[in-house]
């Protein structure tokens, strides 16, 4: 079956296609670059995994709650809405729930391939090409894995959220070569890196733990090179050209605030959207949850040095502020020893299974003597 077939509203067949402008760069200085990149580019080499492999995909998932979440993470919880819906209808909603979440989660990854290969061409430093080649792989392994995800463990796609869309496009139309680093790096890979990191560990399901662990050592690793490019770059520009990027940052950060709400959802399944979008604007849960995922964006945005009063009101406005003091360096620190983690705990679970079926063969050779 077409993945086109699985979509919960049709979509296009044809592709999509973001004009795109700016010069593709070389450049002949092949003795010297920066210490910090080239290490993470090692990096990048060193922790390249196959999602064939290293993913238990046996692992079962519940259709109508994916990541095995509590009830009252529902934004309706609670609602007269939500108390009105049959045990059926709540089913439903929650299987449209993951079907939108994780399809956001896949569209976003395909952005990040088409970015990063973006970010090869137009980065006018070799040891960010370098890097940027790694990444270019790293997407592409990660939409591969929510691809599968998707299609065999849940079997219903929903059409890109069009705030990402906008913000994809936005990013790489423009002929800067920063924009792009500025877009996805930071922008859209922050606010995934926090939206997988919220979801991987509230989640109660192993494989959706799983695939989140491992794609966020990744990402760990992304958004820690967009902050080492740009920070360098941005020290030497005007005022005017850092005007112009805080701007971008306001509109993107705007855009990526309501990529999350689920809209969609409400429209597919014919609820009424206002009402349910004010529950959802007034959810203790998603007020917590926005809060959250801008712990990775803002941080970053002020480490590159795009801080100037609208950026600050912006992020005041979103109640967001206060994520300038996170730690990234800590953040993304955790990220790997989660990943190493629950490599441990699954080569743990492999030998017991193993010692298991050694000691069942040797227990039925000596019942057959």
């Amino acid at each position: 079956m077409s993945s086109y077939d699985l979509y919960s509203t049709p979509v296009p067949t044809e592709t999509w296609n973001v004009p795109m402008a700016g010069d593709t760069r070389f450049t002949w200085e092949y003795d010297e670059g920066r210490d910090r990149l080239l290490n993470l580019y090692q990096k990048g080499k060193d922790k390249q995994w196959d999602a064939q492999k290293r993913i238990d995909w046996d692992l079962e998932v519940d259709p109508v709650n994916i990541a095995g979440l509590p009830e009252n993470f529902n934004p309706l919880f609670g609602s007269d809405i939500w108390e009105k819906m049959s045990q059926k209808e709540r089913d439903e909603f929650g299987r449209h729930q993951g079907s939108w979440l994780f399809s956001q989660f896949l569209h976003g990854e395909q952005g990040a391939l088409n970015v990063s290969a973006r970010i090869v061409q137009t980065v006018p430093d070799l040891d960010s090409k370098f890097y940027a080649a790694t990444q270019t792989m790293d997407e592409a392994r990660h939409v591969e894995l929510y691809t599968k995800f998707v299609h065999e463990k849940i079997g219903m796609y929903y059409p890109v959220n069009q705030d990402l869309a906008k913000l994809l496009a936005e990013s790489l139309e423009d002929s800067r070569w920063d924009l792009p680093y500025l877009g996805m790096q930071v922008l859209i890979e922050g606010l995934a890196l926090a939206a997988f990191g919220l979801y991987r560990d509230m989640s109660t399901n192993p494989l959706v733990k799983q695939l989140l662990a491992y794609v966020m050592q990744d990402e760990a690793r992304h958004v820690a090179f967009g902050r080492l490019a740009l920070k360098d770059y941005y020290a030497e520009l005007t005022d005017k050209e850092r005007a112009e990027r805080e701007e971008f940052v306001v509109e993107g950060c705007y855009l990526m605030r309501d990529r999350f709400k689920g809209r969609e959802i409400f429209e597919q399944l014919d609820m009424p959207v206002d009402k349910c979008m004010e529950y959802v604007d007034n959810s203790d849960m998603y007020t917590l949850y926005q809060s959250l995922l801008f712990s990775r964006i803002v941080p970053c945005v002020r480490d590159v040095g795009l801080w100037g009063d609208k950026v600050q009101a912006a992020y005041a406005d979103m109640g967001v502020l206060d994520n300038a003091k996170a730690d990234l360096e800590a953040l993304m620190k955790q990220d790997e020893e989660i990943a190493e983690k629950v490599d441990e705990e699954r080569y743990a679970a492999e030998l017991a299974a193993r010692k298991d079926e050694v000691d069942e063969a040797i227990a039925l050779g000596g019942t057959a003597e």
